[in-house]
């Protein structure tokens, strides 16, 4: 055996464990897991095996981010593949889901292929592009959805930018049945929202900024359910904000309809008083709600309608942050933050923990049928080593993406990330002293 986690807490939902035991690892694959009582794994270990004593720690599957910006090609200063897959494994991510708003947008299957294998070249965890639905994110004309699922896309998305064409989201979700491959929708109405920077309300009158209500999304997912009521198509909701959406997401669960969603942390711990100071660290597309709207996805989350936790890591240069919040950029670099606060909702009793490594795990890679998230004999060793009882501070400064811009920075989080292995291989180790990469 090249590897073997001992005496680790495991849990792992697409199993049901949840107990403390030994994961032993060969050729980059997990062979066996034993229960800790009684194992004889360790007595058969050679010269070469690492053993790692997880004693006191929790060993989960992986996590899979579905919504990643990386911004390579094109927007290197901002991130790359690189530094944005060192910042996923220092956050416990080992498979990240990258958005196509690149330049040249990931609209064709050359432009896949070159992510995939700079992914493969310099990534220090899995990467799976996802491909735009229109050429150009233009809205004007379909992409060759075809070719880029061949080439190694998993989902579609104009993420950024919605498709207003109705027609056009509706062949999308035609073609997501043909390639068995989630559309996953930009949910706002831009006639609603053009020009707007934040969440429309009182707030933005004072500051003097134009705002963007919540009907803009809430209008959109509904467009989109009811076209996926009209083709049976597989639709995804990305980032989730509002309680009008929340609602017609569960609506349309309970009518059978293929909807699944997503939140990120932002969206269940912060509001839109966030903004106030013209604080550009909180500009993001979404905008930050209210608290009825935070209250909202805290319960689509609790129930259910809300399926996955996703980051939508969107790491910005500093110049892109530091000015005018109205010229200001949107996104938040989350990859880093993205666990320990969603943790948060375990300690608050909202979530269980299988429930937490569910929505982080196994449910993402089933949405886009990825064979990740699982520590089943025969899968990728892809693991994460959690430190659940770790407090820490957040410094932005010392984020390995290039993206430093979070309205986190200065929280108190408990929960830790101390060691990432992705198919076999450490790439990530958390010092005492300090946080580094091994090999970086």
């Amino acid at each position: 055996m090249d590897l073997i986690i001992k005496n680790g807490h495991i849990v792992d939902p697409s199993q049901g464990m949840d107990f403390i035991g030994n994961i032993c690892v060969e050729g980059g694959v997990i062979i066996k897991i034993e229960d800790a009582a009684g194992a004889t794994t360790t007595e058969t270990t050679t010269e070469t095996t690492k053993v790692i004593d997880a004693s006191g720690l929790y060993v989960f599957p992986g996590l899979v981010d579905m919504h990643t910006h990386l911004r390579e090609p094109g927007f290197e200063y901002k991130e790359t593949i690189k530094s944005g897959t060192r910042a996923a494994v220092r956050g416990g991510f080992t498979s990240v889901c990258c958005m196509p708003n690149t330049k040249p947008v990931n609209d064709n299957e050359t432009v896949t292929e070159f992510i995939v294998k700079k992914a493969i070249s310099e990534g220090y965890c899995n990467v799976f592009p996802i491909g735009a639905i229109t050429k150009r994110q233009e809205g004007a004309e379909l992409a060759e959805m075809g070719m880029m699922k061949d080439a190694g896309c998993v989902a579609f998305s104009d993420d950024g930018r919605p498709v207003t064409d109705s027609m056009l989201m509706r062949r999308a979700l035609e073609y997501s049945k043909v390639f068995s491959s989630p559309v996953i929708s930009h949910a706002e109405d831009l006639s609603l929202s053009n020009g707007g920077v934040m969440n429309e309300g009182y707030l933005s009158t004072t500051l003097g900024l134009r705002g963007i209500p919540a009907a803009s999304e809430v209008i959109a997912i509904q467009r989109d359910i009811e076209l996926a009521r009209l083709t049976g198509g597989r639709l995804h909701i990305a980032h989730c904000s509002t309680a009008g959406g929340v609602r017609a997401i569960r609506e349309a669960k309970r009518d059978g309809i293929a909807v699944t969603a997503e939140t990120c942390p932002h969206y269940f711990h912060l509001t839109e008083a966030e903004a106030n100071g013209y604080n550009t660290a909180a500009k993001v597309n979404p905008p930050l709600r209210t608290k009825k709207d935070v209250k909202a996805v805290r319960e689509g989350i609790k129930d259910g309608t809300i399926d996955v936790i996703a980051t939508d890591h969107a790491p910005h240069h500093r110049d892109d942050k530091l000015c005018e919040f109205d010229r200001a950029a949107f996104g938040i670099s989350g990859l880093e933050t993205a666990f320990s606060l969603s943790y948060a909702l375990v300690k608050e009793g909202l979530l269980t923990l299988n429930q937490l490594i569910e929505m982080m795990t196994i449910r993402p890679s089933h949405i886009l049928g990825l064979d990740k998230g699982t520590l089943k004999a025969g899968a990728d060793a892809d693991i994460v080593i959690v430190d659940l009882n770790k407090d820490f501070i957040v410094d932005s400064e010392q984020f390995v993406s290039k993206g430093k811009n979070t309205p986190f920075n200065g929280w108190r989080l408990t929960g830790l990330p101390v060691m990432t292995i992705c198919k076999g291989i450490v790439r990530y180790h958390f010092n005492n002293n300090d946080l580094t990469a091994v090999g970086v």
